[in-house]
């Protein structure tokens, strides 16, 4: 399994705690909050925003804070949030990308430089990184789902590029314009996903001992509680051995 999908079980290994779980229910709800500032408030309509609400929905974000986000973009709020995505090099060279939402750019970027320096990277130029990953989408299934070439068989059907199965499920990729047609499709097919988003899918990676892990995980925890980054993503990739030693 490649490194990004890998830190997903990472992070259910760990367990989320209350608060962090508070903080990543905090940023679904502003991506959804942009999501419908940028197009209808309706997601039947708004293919970013039915996306955004799936997403949520399938980290179980309840229903009134949803509608609350979705409100939100109606009063207003919103209308100052930029996207911005940093990229640098994490310890042992490991290529980071930051996806950032945020009112303030100069808050944000100093911050996210900070975290580089004090956790082993750097902060580089954008760009810098972003050739070593393909802008995907990524809809995620659990192994019930059913056996590999079913899923695979349901995918292709649904227009998909490629499918990564193993004993904790199955990773369906396509085309980043295609994830709303392809998701929906997929659900005709095999239900509700465990998770539905664009994704940087890497296509270079680079091989970490249990150390290089370590150090990766401080940083990339360390971006991910600034409550301006939506999401880090990384092209690491570890052994079975060391990624049972986390």
């Amino acid at each position: 399994m490649a490194g990004h999908s890998k830190w997903a079980n990472i992070q259910h290994r760990k367990g989320r705690q209350d608060a962090a779980r508070s903080k990543l229910f905090s940023k679904l709800s502003k991506e959804i909050t942009v999501a419908a500032k940028m197009g209808d408030p309706d997601p039947e309509k708004n293919p970013r925003l039915r996306l955004a609400v799936k997403e949520a929905k399938s980290q179980s974000v309840p229903k009134d804070v949803i509608d609350r986000a979705i409100k939100k973009s109606t009063a207003g709020d919103g209308d100052d949030y930029e996207e911005i995505r940093y990229e640098g090099y994490g310890p042992s060279g490991v290529a980071v990308i930051v996806e950032a939402m945020t009112d303030n750019r100069n808050r944000t970027a100093s911050v996210v430089r900070s975290t580089f320096s004090k956790n082993g990277g750097n902060l580089g130029e954008t760009g810098s990184v972003g050739f070593m990953f393909d802008r995907k989408g990524e809809v995620v299934y659990g192994a019930e789902a059913g056996d590999a070439d079913a899923v695979f068989e349901a995918a292709i059907e649904a227009g998909a590029e490629d499918v990564e199965s193993s004993d904790d499920g199955h990773i369906i990729y396509c085309a980043d314009t295609d994830l709303n047609d392809v998701s929906n499709a997929l659900e005709s097919a095999l239900g509700e996903s465990e998770s539905t988003k664009l994704v940087w899918k890497p296509t270079t990676t680079t091989e970490l001992d249990l150390e290089g892990m370590q150090k990766l995980m401080k940083l990339v925890d360390a971006l991910e509680d600034d409550d301006d980054v939506q999401r880090v993503t990384t092209n690491f990739e570890a052994s079975d051995e060391v990624m049972e030693q986390l």
